[in-house]
């Protein structure tokens, strides 16, 4: 009898796994629909494979009367069906039940698929239409959740998430004891534990929603949304006003929260794809301490490195990037509450920066790798600071005073938030850097902490760039233009964002590599075309405070063997050795109207800068005493990726783009541009549909290296950042001669050739 029972329950799954490989094919089915539904429905093997069932779920399951084949079958099929549920042993009837929600998966896969034959996906809409109707699947699968094999738990979540796009796309209403499960599990909680598959269904559904081609994914999300608005809202309350020291099972708590993450992420993520905004997408902005507070909660640190970088990517609106690259649809123009909402961020993560957040991480201990925080015993390991709380945190603080600092109403309120919040982030990072930050060497803290990280790195300056036009802007608007802009410019200095400083030790980290410049340029990955045009703008108006930057950097080389910058406030005569130590804030002041009068040497009541003792250097003796980087020698992405680095364009689109970043399209809203003159058009790079090739003459520019002389203290950064600009702007007319960059680079060549023509001036006044 066992014998006959084996063959019958070998017969279901050879049935089954053919079944299988065609679907998997996007084979035509031959037989009716009806003969399917039986071997689909997972309540016949249900009981049997579940081992936490509660008492609803068994009243739920398989009306077997409902979904039997016809009977030609049907004395096979109540065999088959009974020796699997009284005499197979549970692997079996677990592996079965796991192909038929494979079977399912993918059959609803083929649905959606442009690519599937006609016929074909007619046939498997049929097959799942009529099991939706002849079942209560979802009940079933909802029972799944609480199985105590994570695995069953995990596909059954996946199926049902596509069974109910599968009913929303095709106009189906969906089961309201599903709805009325989910709803009341999200608002009865933490009394009730079933909230976190719930969670689990609502991300997956989203996902689908943003995988799928359709056109009407937006009032699909909207329909469905409405259903659990208000049933989030009152979860996202309950989830993170708990007191995590007073709970007896932490690791339920902490499964809720990574959870809610990933859904969070994926309902602000939709919100920046899909013109809608529903309180769940809003209800981070509307109420940020909640999801702050975490991080100073006693959690494991991945809780609070998660948390820390979702609400980094929140504010750099990168949001959602990781879980619908390359599968979402075109971005629709910021709703209007981004403006407010992103300065609600910003004020609580300033809150509670105020309130000791800093002080509340903890950057040592295991690091995190892509496997784990466990090393084998083999491998030593490696001591040292996360680096991820480290750059997030960073990025933090640094994007929040952006945007709040957007919302100021004076310099002195801008000033003195710099030096609370700025003062702070550089005591909480030096015991971390080795070797450390020293005192006059603030402005190093970007290139230092996001060395490894370049996106990253490029935000933080962009950021750091921002707060500096946007206080000096404040400081032009004042009477005392001079004095305010010495007093800024003294301030960019000790707390480390003087945006040519930054600039120079971005390029000392590439060992000024053109070719990585281009790289970065041409890439879809970082903000840094948004940058660069930014900073050249302001080089353009700015060139004596980098060129007496530039020659402190010198000096301190070569007095020193200290590499670059200094924030100290002024220039100090050396008695006891006749030697003037030269500090760029108060050199700054000394040279303000160097190009006006056609000299770059400084006022009577200070010495020459000329007349200081610097090493003898040529243009070719670039970084000869600091090896370059590795990764300067190396292309650091791939040119066919970069379709999308427009930058203060209004309405523009690239003809050839496949994608656009998600923080550029947003920073239209609420980050400045630089500049307001008539050049502003010029430099909105307009995407290149064909090619633009203008005489070199007019948009290249060559420095004049002879004219430079070889025994002053000009020759050296100032000459080496030129001679990278210009061999960036050879590359960049080299490529779009042949039509290969991926926009018009000419407003951009433009900038470097002012650039060029100024640094020519300067030398041929010496």
């Amino acid at each position: 009898m066992r014998c006959i029972l084996a063959a019958k329950m070998k017969a279901f799954f050879e049935v089954l796994e053919q079944f299988y490989k065609k679907v998997l094919l996007g084979a035509t089915l031959e037989n009716e629909s009806q003969e399917y539904i039986f071997y689909l429905n997972p309540a016949v093997l249900a009981q049997d494979c579940s081992t936490a069932a509660s008492p609803e779920c068994s009243n739920r399951r398989g009306v077997q009367g409902r979904d039997q084949p016809p009977s030609t079958t049907l004395g096979t099929i109540s065999v088959v069906s009974v020796c699997l549920k009284r005499h197979s042993p549970t692997c079996s009837a677990r592996e079965i039940m796991l192909l038929q929600l494979t079977v399912i998966k993918v059959m609803i896969t083929r649905i959606l698929s442009v690519e599937t034959d006609f016929h074909a996906k007619e046939k498997y809409r049929d097959i799942i239409t009529i099991l939706l109707k002849s079942s209560d699947i979802d009940s079933t699968l909802t029972c799944m959740f609480q199985n105590s094999d994570k695995l069953l738990c995990h596909m059954a979540a996946k199926c049902l998430a596509l069974l109910l796009y599968f009913q929303m796309r095709e106009e189906i209403a969906l089961s309201n004891s599903w709805i009325a499960f989910c709803q009341t599990n999200l608002s009865e909680y933490p009394e009730n534990e079933k909230a976190v598959y719930c969670l689990w269904t609502l991300t997956f559904i989203i996902k689908e929603i943003f995988k799928d081609t359709c056109s009407q994914k937006t009032e699909i999300l909207k329909q469905f949304l409405t259903l659990f608005d208000t049933a989030f809202e009152v979860f996202y309350n309950s989830l993170f006003s708990q007191h995590f020291e007073s709970c007896q099972d932490t690791s339920k708590i902490i499964s809720s929260l990574i959870c809610s993450l990933e859904l969070l992420e994926l309902l602000i993520a939709s919100r920046v794809h899909l013109k809608l905004h529903f309180t769940c997408q809003r209800i981070l902005f509307l109420k940020p301490s909640c999801v702050l507070g975490v991080i100073t909660w006693p959690v494991q640190a991945f809780v609070k490195r998660r948390f820390i970088i979702f609400i980094k990517k929140c504010l750099l609106w990168k949001v959602g990037e990781d879980l619908c690259r390359g599968s979402g649809p075109a971005l629709m123009p910021p709703d209007q509450h981004l403006g407010v909402d992103m300065l609600a961020l910003a004020d609580a993560v300033l809150q509670a920066v105020d309130l000791g957040l800093l002080r509340t991480l903890s950057v040592h201990g295991k690091p995190p790798f892509f496997g784990g925080d466990e090393v084998q015993p083999a491998h030593k390991r490696v001591p040292g600071p996360d680096h991820v709380i480290l750059r997030a945190a960073s990025l933090l603080i640094i994007k929040s005073l952006e945007i709040k600092f957007q919302n100021c109403a004076s310099a002195n309120e801008m000033k003195v938030g710099l030096q609370n919040f700025m003062a702070e982030l550089l005591t909480f990072l030096k015991p971390h850097l080795q070797p450390s930050l020293q005192p006059h060497n603030a402005c190093e803290w970007i290139s230092r902490v996001f060395i490894e990280q370049d996106d990253d790195m490029v935000e933080a300056a962009r950021a750091s760039l921002g707060i500096y036009l946007t206080l000096i802007r404040e400081c032009k608007a004042a009477e005392r233009l001079t004095q305010e802009k010495e007093m800024c410019n003294h301030h960019t200095h000790e707390y480390g964002y003087n945006p040519h400083c930054v600039f120079l030790f971005l390029l000392k980290n590439i060992g000024f590599d053109a070719s990585v410049l281009l790289d970065f340029l041409i890439s879809s990955e970082t903000c840094f075309l948004e940058y660069f045009v930014k900073y050249l703008k302001l080089l353009q108006k700015d060139w004596t405070d980098f060129f007496t930057i530039c020659k402190y950097f010198d000096v301190t080389k070569s007095k020193d063997n200290i590499n670059i910058c200094a924030c100290s406030p002024s220039l100090v005569q050396d008695t006891s050795s006749n030697q003037t130590e030269l500090r760029p804030s108060a050199a700054l002041g000394n040279h303000r109207n160097a190009r006006a009068s056609g000299s770059w040497v400084s006022d009577a009541s200070s010495k020459p800068l000329n007349q200081l003792v610097m090493p003898k250097e040529t243009p070719a003796t670039l970084l000869a005493d600091s090896p370059s980087p590795p990764r300067a020698s190396q292309s650091l992405v791939d040119y066919d990726s970069s379709d999308d680095s427009e930058v203060e364009g209004t309405d523009q689109r690239s003809a050839n783009s496949k994608q656009v970043s998600l923080h550029q399209e947003a920073v239209k809203k609420f980050q400045d541009t630089v500049g307001t003159s008539g050049d502003e058009k010029e430099v909105s790079l307009e995407p290149q549909s064909r090619p633009l090739v203008p005489k070199q003459s007019n948009i290249l520019f060559s420095v004049d290296w002879d004219t430079v002389p070889n025994n002053v203290s000009e020759v050296g950064l100032s000459s080496k950042t030129l001679k990278c600009f210009e061999e960036l702007q050879s590359a960049v007319y080299r490529l779009q001669k042949k039509n290969l960059f991926p926009y018009n680079p000419t407003a951009l060549l433009k900038l470097l050739k002012r650039i060029g023509a100024i640094y020519n001036e300067s030398m041929n006044a010496l």
